[in-house]
């Protein structure tokens, strides 16, 4: 039988499975499991979702006896970690790899491992971020400046495929984004906006505990491709910086097209001067105008451009704006580009148009000659078991 690895699905941060083991100590596993049970009958209508942003307050409505006991507990710990309500994951956690037992008298208690865990032991947490594969997607963030999770999902997807039972789309988005949360929650990984980067005491836990791995074809294929396509990114980065500045609006206007925008007209070949690329998109129930001007250059944006393109929307009968450049924004352009009581504009750099264009096919061509075949060892371990 084939020992999975990422076999916990509400995976929970270290810190509050510590607070957990803490909070339900004691206490007879039956009773832990009726205070889960109780909260999770809890149930609303899409009309009227409850609310469990205040554990203080539902805790008292909507528990009683030793279940709000038990609840409270959880909440009191470790300065309000853990909300009751998600205590499920970590009781699956501890489970899981059998953190807490029972004893004679029926009480739930810390196992040797367990109490390895409560006391930050290396090795006890070393092989369950081995286990969980933590450890897997601090070599893939070690291999990058940073990472969005979306790049993170064709090499995460392939491992669970080798090492776990996990298969669904929508179950690899949530091991992956659960994982790298428990990772920030330890300082291993930082998150700025939608990416991540491994931080420098992540490269030393990872090179702590990483064993000398053995070949896999599979891995050295994607990687393989990941280094062509970032080659291709790189070509056609290199493409836009060099294209004459009126073939660069031209390009502009069939993104737009591409992205949904009708009626697009880029105006005329005028340099960098004015609105450049005009496009009628449905907002709701409301097509709006939409004017955006594009500065093929390597220099920063200020804001004067922004209040360029503003001052022209009404010329157009425009409500909102885009200034899209293959450069960079100046810090103050975000608050400049949203100033209350202004009309929008949306802002796009040279690395947010890369991907605007990749997204939507522009500019670039996906080959499908690559196939790859797994074996669904998932298959014939079921078969195996009847």
């Amino acid at each position: 039988m084939k020992n999975y690895k990422v076999i916990t699905p509400l995976f929970p941060t270290y810190a509050q499975t510590r607070a957990m083991i803490k909070a339900v100590a004691g206490y007879s596993l039956k009773s832990v499991r009726n205070m889960i049970t109780a909260i999770r009958e809890q149930t609303g209508t899409p009309q009227n979702p409850v609310d469990w942003s205040e554990p203080n307050v539902w805790i008292e409505e909507r528990l009683k006896g030793l279940d709000a006991e038990i609840a409270q507990r959880i909440w009191a710990t470790d300065d309000h970690v853990l909300n009751p309500r998600h205590s499920y994951g970590t009781y699956m956690f501890i489970n899981n790899f059998l953190l807490m037992s029972c004893n004679d008298e029926g009480d739930w208690l810390p196992t040797e491992k367990g109490q390895q865990f409560l006391s930050n032991n290396d090795a006890a947490l070393r092989e369950l971020d081995d286990q969980e594969g933590l450890l897997q997607l601090l070599e893939l963030l070690a291999s990058r400046e940073q990472a969005k999770r979306s790049d993170l999902m064709a090499e995460w997807q392939a491992f669970l495929h080798q090492h776990s039972k996990f298969a669904a789309i929508s179950s690899i988005k949530t091991t992956l984004y659960a994982r790298l949360y428990n990772l920030v929650d330890r300082g291993l990984v930082t998150r700025e906006g939608f990416s991540y980067q491994i931080t420098d005491a992540g490269r030393q836990w990872l090179g702590k505990a990483l064993p000398e791995s053995k070949s896999d074809p599979r891995k050295e294929l994607l990687d393989a491709v990941k280094r062509y396509n970032q080659q291709q990114k790189l070509l056609l980065r290199e493409q836009l910086t060099t294209m004459n500045p009126y073939r660069f609006e031209h390009l502009v206007g069939q993104l737009l097209e591409a992205m949904g925008y009708e009626q697009v007209e880029v105006t005329k070949a005028s340099g960098d001067k004015g609105v450049d690329v005009i496009g009628k998109v449905q907002v709701g129930i409301t097509t709006v105008t939409e004017v955006v001007q594009v500065k093929r250059m390597q220099n920063t944006i200020t804001r004067p451009y922004i209040d360029q393109l503003r001052g022209a929307l009404p010329y157009h009968k425009a409500i909102r704006g885009t200034l899209i450049t293959t450069g960079k924004f100046a810090a103050k352009c975000a608050e400049a580009a949203l100033f209350p009581g202004a009309a929008p504009i949306t802002l796009i750099d040279g690395d947010r148009l890369l991907e605007l264009l990749i997204e939507n096919n522009v500019g670039i061509r996906r080959s499908n000659a690559v196939e790859l075949l797994d074996v669904d060892l998932q298959l014939f371990d079921e078969l195996e078991m009847e």
